[in-house]
């Protein structure tokens, strides 16, 4: 592994010095790379499994960064070698999470959920986690959501056995009511995958955003994915709320909200995530 990482940071610009093996998700190895230039983190997976992967994290990254709104980490290369496909980004170190921080994020994502569009959807298909996220444009939020989030993954987990006829014809049912679920929002350009995972606060105190699925959607889909799996204090809700007021009964629209990344992790990861997802697949009927 220690040639391919050389080979890479030559093609990246950088004089390869030491690498360590770091924590970085199920999908890819990640390392802590030392150069002459610095400190970077690089991320590398098979390149033919999850074709375009890093490239479109690239380019999420950027559409992020050049709103000004929130701080990503700063891409130094990405590209294909020796069956690999590989993203460099600057390295930043982690740092506590003070009180006054959780302001400071809740006007940045604010900001960035600012950013709005005419249409729903993004200009090409993604990636979340190791699954293609689909995202033609649409003019309505709940068909948007229901094509191309929600029964795209019950239709996988119904090929797959995992679900039966009745959670299928569940979520059909689900569409023809959905449309007086959600109020209307311009469609806000979302982080996509906004976990505390995918968050943290650097050591010089600036909230960061990396691993992002972007795409123009209802940004209760970015809070909820924030109170999914917890990480985030209340305080950032206040102050969200404060900066931009979510629509009357968010907080009921929640797991519906919270059914796409669910039933994302319902077929990468089977187990309680199904029956999670058929309970709220069928409580919103």
């Amino acid at each position: 592994m220690e040639n391919i990482i050389s080979s890479i940071c030559k093609h990246a610009g950088v004089n390869y010095q030491h690498h360590k093996a770091v924590q970085g998700g199920d999908i890819s190895k990640s390392f802590k790379i030392e150069t002459g230039e610095g400190l970077f983190f690089l991320k590398i997976n098979d390149a033919s499994a999850f074709r375009g992967m890093f490239q479109k994290e690239a380019d999420g990254l950027k559409a992020i960064s050049e709103t000004g709104a929130i701080t990503t980490p700063l891409v130094k290369g990405t590209g294909e070698f020796n069956g690999y496909q590989w993203l460099m980004l600057e390295w930043l170190e982690e740092g506590d999470s003070k009180p006054a921080l959780w302001e400071v994020f809740a006007n940045n994502l604010a900001a960035l959920h600012a950013n709005t569009h005419k249409h729903y959807g993004w200009h090409y298909d993604n990636y979340i986690g190791l699954l293609i996220q689909q995202n033609p444009w649409y003019e309505n939020w709940d068909e948007f959501y229901m094509n191309n989030r929600v029964m795209p993954l019950v239709k996988k987990l119904f090929n797959a056995s995992a679900f039966s006829v009745k959670e299928l014809e569940a979520t059909e049912s689900l569409f023809k009511r959905i449309a007086n679920v959600y109020p209307h929002e311009s469609p806000a350009l979302l982080h996509g995958d906004l976990w505390c995972g995918n968050f943290m606060i650097t050591k010089n105190e600036k909230p960061v955003l990396y691993d992002p699925a972007v795409y123009y959607g209802h940004r209760e889909m970015d809070i909820a994915m924030t109170k999914l799996f917890g990480g985030f204090d209340n305080l950032f809700y206040n102050h969200y709320n404060h900066k931009f007021p979510l629509e009357k009964d968010w907080e009921k629209r929640l797991s519906l909200s919270q059914l796409y990344p669910l039933l994302v992790h319902a077929v990468l990861f089977g187990g309680n995530y199904i029956s999670q997802c058929s309970r709220i697949i069928k409580s919103w009927q």
